[in-house]
């Protein structure tokens, strides 16, 4: 292919995605919308520049308006989560719990956390399955006992088991996360055995900034980490929250030990979003958690098993669906998709042991972020719920469902919850 024919290509396709998602249902858990001042901010010269270090401590020079921005978001997390110290330079989630391991742990140290299987992330898991905490930073990885009925963890036998292994870290949230982890319950139990608490909020950070969920700092947890897209609908890009006197080793895990320069257009889109949350995240994140308590019934009354029925479905964004009454959530996944239904295939906690995988798992993983961010509310899920059911439970020609799904689409096409609102959320922004 030439070059200008790729340039061409690549261009076009890049609007043709914004085309398309103009006439989807966005229903991944771990996506969001982001504002148009957002957007405005990645496009702008900091993605290309350089600043090593902490404000005012800079490897580089041209940083004077790169550091104020940069202490603004840290101000702005500070303010929002009600931490006494934050770090906006981690490049994604992954990062973020790489910094913390380094800050925290030494290699053959031992920590606990969730299974993948039971809604653990990938960087929480052993060094056999590929996972960073074993595979890149050398911990030994043992898993909480989980109550699969609650989808949650067990205390009383985590608390056996922290007496018993004596870890050196307890790492909370994951990222199929439906209710609040026990931290209070648990974190006082791992630091009397040594142990430092940490807490996972990728997937639910938002939530916390904006009071929905738990309030892990206040519960006991030490060390907040997390990315910034998916709740809390900013730029893709990681940060850490924590005590005061774990500031420096946070710091000096992120910088130089997992992070160069630190993509400074996302800090900078960072700092919008953190102040849209201070000022919209309250409304945004209550209608989140009301949206997918009202999916999780709809789809319930549709007949498709929605995980936790009996606690409401979720206390989140999100819910799980077993769906291994019409097939795998691999191949539903993919019939959803051609019906303009995004979302993913979800790992449950039995599946292993029914001798599924992540390829073929029994699960399916919906969330509401990007839907309420686009304006819909609980009447809405109950129309979202009946195009799911008219594919997994009919098996209706897809390509009529997603006709519908496009039609329903046309009233939801702007960003809210921001201050301003001017350009359309999926439209494609041509600056050349």
């Amino acid at each position: 292919m030439r070059p200008r024919e790729a340039y061409d290509r690549t261009l076009g396709l890049l609007q043709k995605h914004h085309e398309w998602f103009k006439t989807v249902l966005p229903l991944i858990a771990s996506e969001n919308v982001q504002s148009p001042a957002v957007r405005e901010a990645l496009t702008t010269d900091f993605g290309g520049r350089y600043a090593e270090g902490m404000p005012g401590e800079r490897v580089y020079a041209g940083c004077t308006y790169i550091d104020q921005v940069e202490l603004l978001a840290m101000e702005l997390a500070r303010e929002l989560f009600k931490a006494e110290h934050a770090n906006v330079q981690p490049v994604s989630g992954a990062v973020s719990n790489l910094a913390m391991y380094t800050a925290l742990t030494d290699p053959g140290d031992t920590m606990m956390c969730l299974s993948i299987a039971a809604g653990g992330h990938i960087t929480m898991g052993k060094k056999k399955f590929g996972g960073a905490a074993g595979a890149v930073h050398g911990l030994e990885v043992e898993y909480f006992p989980f109550d699969e009925k609650r989808m949650n963890i067990d205390v009383e036998a985590t608390a056996k088991k922290i007496a018993e292994i004596k870890p050196k870290l307890v790492m909370f949230g994951g990222s199929l996360f439906l209710f609040p982890h026990p931290v209070k319950e648990l974190s006082k139990v791992a630091k009397e055995h040594g142990a430092h608490v940490a807490y996972d909020a990728a997937h639910v950070i938002g939530l916390i900034g904006g009071g929905q969920f738990q309030d892990p700092l206040r519960e006991g947890a030490e060390v907040i980490t997390c990315s910034t897209h998916k709740t809390l609908p900013g730029p893709q890009h990681g940060m850490i929250l924590c005590k005061k006197e774990l500031a420096d080793p946070i710091n000096r895990g992120v910088f130089p030990g997992m992070v160069s320069n630190h993509h400074l257009h996302a800090v900078a889109g960072l700092a919008v979003a953190l102040a849209e949350m201070l000022e919209f995240g309250k409304e945004y994140t209550a209608q989140i958690v009301k949206n997918a308590k009202a999916l999780g019934k709809a789809l319930y009354d549709r007949g498709l098993a929605v995980l936790c029925a009996d606690q409401g479905f979720t206390a989140s964004h999100t819910l799980g669906i077993d769906v291994t009454k019409y097939g795998d959530g691999g191949v539903i996944e993919r019939k959803l998709e051609q019906a303009s239904v995004i979302l993913n295939r979800e790992l449950l906690p039995w599946d292993p042991r029914q001798g599924r995988h992540f390829r073929n798992p029994g699960g399916l993983r919906l969330g509401t972020s990007e839907v309420t961010r686009i304006g819909m509310k609980e009447s809405e899920m109950g129309e979202i719920a009946e195009f799911i059911k008219r594919v997994i439970v009919d098996g209706e020609e897809t390509k009529r469902v997603a006709a519908d799904v496009a039609e329903f689409r046309r009233d939801y096409q702007r960003v809210h919850y921001c201050f301003e609102s001017a350009t359309q959320a999926y439209e494609y922004v041509k600056i050349r």
